[in-house]
């Protein structure tokens, strides 16, 4: 069954759609993240320009954190005023991401922009995930795996503007997570990632926060910060395709029920190790498009 995505002026089998919606939702609730920052790179992989992926991928993230966020809140798992601090740092930062996305995209460098900035935050972040899901896991299996402790006090709590966090039980300026926040919302607007998988581990190794508050306090940001980027791509790119995002939407939310049953029943360093190495070939894949010419040039328009 084909679908014509209007913005994206192309058209898609909708059963490919949903099976990639269905696959990432599937990710996300095996390893419990947004999915964005695999998301965007297989709509890159299947033909949907890049400009329209990182728009439109953003109605998936705001479902499935929503989603997510509820149950935290019923658990009373959110830090409000933290949450607002990043909030307020993302709102920021996505505004200026949107707007530098507009001018790239003016210029007709965004794709490279894009292409290479997944290139170097995956090829980062899964190379760190990587060595470090190994050793754990290596740990365990020699039987001298020790959780390591974190250090209740650092440089960000001798910055001034400090505020107590009581949700957090902490006194700290609200400097660093409004910087945390800002950059994270510049990615996400660039990327189009919801941006959990960097935040979290801010919040709990640079900011020291408790984990039975981190997730929540992250899906709440996430939420609102991915709905005022999506609404900026909307009305001032115009790079939302609804089409393409309602069906992804139906395959994600399928699969993350599938894969959060999945995820339950398997190894956590093992499912580290797989998720590592799952953005290491993507990381790869995309750097490979990017340094060797296609076999095949052809042009849309004739000369």
């Amino acid at each position: 069954m084909q679908f014509y995505l209007p913005i994206a002026e192309i058209s898609v089998n909708a059963f490919l759609l949903l099976g990639l919606g269905m696959a990432v939702g599937i990710l996300s609730g095996m390893f419990g993240i947004g999915g964005g920052f695999i998301l965007t790179p297989l709509l890159f992989m299947i033909g949907i320009p890049s400009a329209v992926a990182v728009g439109t991928q953003g109605i998936l993230i705001v479902a499935s954190s929503f989603s997510a966020l509820l149950a935290h809140l019923k658990r009373k798992t959110v830090d409000y005023p933290m949450g607002i601090v990043l909030l307020t740092g993302g709102l920021i930062g996505s505004a200026g991401g949107v707007r530098l996305f507009k001018l790239l995209s003016a210029l007709g460098q965004v794709d490279l922009l894009i292409s290479l900035c997944y290139v170097f935050l995956l090829g980062t972040v899964g190379s760190l995930m990587l060595i470090e899901a190994v050793n754990a896991y290596r740990r365990r299996r020699s039987n001298t795996y020790v959780p390591a402790k974190r250090k209740k006090h650092n440089w960000v709590h001798g910055m001034p503007f400090r505020i107590r966090f009581r949700a957090s039980k902490m006194y700290i300026s609200v400097l660093p997570p409004l910087a945390i926040g800002i950059a994270v919302g510049v990615l996400s607007a660039i990327m189009g990632v919801g941006g959990g998988f960097l935040m979290l581990p801010a919040m709990i190794y640079i900011l020291g926060m408790p984990t039975k508050v981190v997730v929540g306090t992250s899906l709440f940001q996430i939420t609102f910060m991915s709905s005022f980027t999506t609404l900026l791509h909307a009305t001032e790119n115009y790079t939302v395709d609804f089409v393409l995002g309602f069906i992804l939407l139906i395959g994600g939310v399928t699969g993350a029920q599938i894969g959060s049953r999945v995820g339950a029943k398997l190894n956590a360093d093992i499912l580290r190790i797989l998720l590592a190495s799952m953005v290491l070939g993507i990381s790869l894949k995309l750097l490979t498009e990017l340094v060797f010419q296609p076999t095949e040039i052809f042009s849309l328009f004739a000369k």
